[in-house]
């Protein structure tokens, strides 16, 4: 018999809020603090109906999981989209508001107007529906969770395409971010153009 983990107040949640607010959806990113590629952001739409077994903060979850579940979540999402904005937007504009331009593509791309965003962390995007922040969104409720999985998923996927393209770096290990690792390649092969030039800016002077 299958093992059930069901972290029901996740959907307990966003129960509550949809006496109010019947149609929410869930906001979260993936990839502010790596050095190189996208940041990814994911909306999702779930409804009364769904449970997820497992569902849960995507950082809590094995990347075996997280696949399993990515899959799940596009299959009893109402809607979804996962949207990105780019290295260049990144150094252009800083990561905070690329993350936020990635959080606003991928709210605009569901086809469907929200009644409420709910959106992981503490700052809101700008939306053309109503929207509230929750800290450890991703831990609180369901949407949010789906949200995390599949814009951590997704973005997993992007880095492992990625070491295909430029193998010497490494990606599919680190995924981009600081690591001992990262830092070493980059000593050795210098920056990339999939690399995030105002993060390594002591660096990017050198080469």
């Amino acid at each position: 018999m299958a093992r059930i983990i069901l972290h029901k107040e996740l959907f307990d949640y966003d129960t509550e809020l949809r006496k109010e607010y019947p149609v929410i959806c869930g906001v979260d990113e993936a990839g502010r603090g790596p050095l190189a590629g996208d940041v990814y952001a994911a909306a999702v739409i779930l409804n009364d109906s769904v449970l997820i077994n497992y569902l849960n903060d995507s950082k809590k979850i094995s990347e075996k999981r997280r696949e399993l579940l990515y899959d799940e979540v596009i299959d009893k999402a109402d809607a979804y989209c996962v949207a990105t904005a780019s290295v260049e937007e990144i150094d252009k504009i800083n990561i905070l508001q690329a993350a936020m331009l990635a959080m606003k593509r991928a709210v605009s791309g569901l086809g469907v107007k929200p009644d409420l965003a709910l959106i992981d962390g503490n700052r809101l995007p700008e939306l053309e529906c109503e929207s509230r922040y929750v800290i450890h969104g991703d831990a609180v409720s369901a949407s949010i969770a789906a949200a995390s999985i599949l814009a951590k998923v997704s973005r997993d996927r992007y880095m492992r395409e990625l070491d295909e393209k430029y193998p010497q770096y490494c990606f599919s290990q680190h995924k981009g971010y600081g690591t001992k690792l990262h830092y070493e390649k980059l000593e050795e092969f210098g920056i990339s153009e999939v690399h995030r030039k105002t993060f390594l800016k002591k660096l990017y002077e050198k080469k």
